[in-house]
């Protein structure tokens, strides 16, 4: 008799209880297991115990802070993390993605939109990016998605989610990973910010930073000097853009430069903001019209 397999499973790091038991309400009712922590060691303690499909963590726990959770569980090995925060700050937020989160969402937030972003980012971590056009490449549109991927030393297998420069592996996280192999998909083709947000985190809105920090992080794996760039150029007023240089031997890519098309169709569903959003500010009470959202 074959078994179903296990579902997957998201750990909920919030010392605000209302917070994880609405979180944890929603994730379950989309069919996640969900673990449950209130605090750093004991976050890291279930984890350790079972190793989570994805984490989603509250920026301001007591005592060790979000930013150490973090940094904790990626010394175990790599776990798609979602971070929560009430501080507006981008200061907060872009620290958050320096040190590896895949995402994050700003208290007061909505349930649906979180379940939604957890749901895109596990899509992605099994997946890759969503691909311009059609699902099989066509004119002008790139490689196969599910093909590997040799442009200017790197190595990049998209079903196995495995990148390498000259011969060494490299560490990314799934948006970093993601963000490389739609560039690679691309050479030569510059992209504005929004642009990249939309075909990589398939979100039609957001925090362009988001975008900015995961391409100084990518620089800084797969460049030999990330502060002087050849790979991912910066074009003044415009984005980014993948050059990819000569290989010894004559060929410099799987296919030639050249003007590319843009398919400018949405991406996925994941950012659509449903429902109510939350307030229920930990240092404003909580009663029946407030939901998550909290100073952590």
């Amino acid at each position: 008799m074959q078994q179903n397999p296990s579902p997957t499973r998201v750990l909920v790091v919030d010392d605000d209880p209302t917070v994880a038991e609405v979180v944890a309400g929603y994730l379950g009712r989309a069919g996640f297991a969900v673990d449950r922590a209130a605090d750093g060691p004991g976050a890291l303690a279930r984890a350790a115990a079972r190793r989570p499909d994805l984490v989603v963590l509250d920026l301001m726990l007591p005592g060790m802070d979000g930013l150490e959770v973090c940094r904790a569980l990626r010394d175990k090995g790599p776990v798609p993390v979602i971070m929560l925060t009430a501080r507006g700050d981008e200061e907060d937020r872009i620290l958050g993605l320096e040190i590896g989160a895949d995402d994050y969402v700003t208290k007061p937030f909505s349930p649906r939109e979180l379940v939604l972003r957890v749901e895109s980012v596990l899509r992605r971590g099994r997946t890759g990016p969503r691909v311009p056009g059609s699902s099989g490449p066509g004119p002008g549109q790139g490689p196969d998605p599910g093909e590997v991927t040799h442009r200017a030393g790197i190595t990049l297998d998209p079903l196995a989610r495995r990148a390498a420069r000259d011969g060494r592996e490299l560490a990314l996280t799934v948006r970093e990973f993601d963000l490389l192999a739609f560039l690679l998909r691309h050479p030569g083709v510059a992209f504005t910010r929004e642009e990249l947000m939309r075909e990589v985190w398939g979100w039609d809105f957001g925090d362009l930073s988001t975008v900015t920090v995961h391409v100084r992080r990518l620089r800084g794996k797969v460049e030999d000097d990330p502060a002087a760039p050849r790979l991912i150029q910066t074009v003044w007023g415009i984005g980014y853009r993948f050059d990819a240089p000569p290989e010894a031997g004559g060929e410099a890519d799987d296919e030639p430069h050249g003007e590319r098309r843009r398919d400018e169709g949405r991406g996925d569903e994941g950012q659509r903001c449903e429902g109510q959003r939350y307030e229920g500010r930990a240092d404003q009470g909580r009663d029946e019209g407030r939901g998550p959202g909290s100073d952590g």
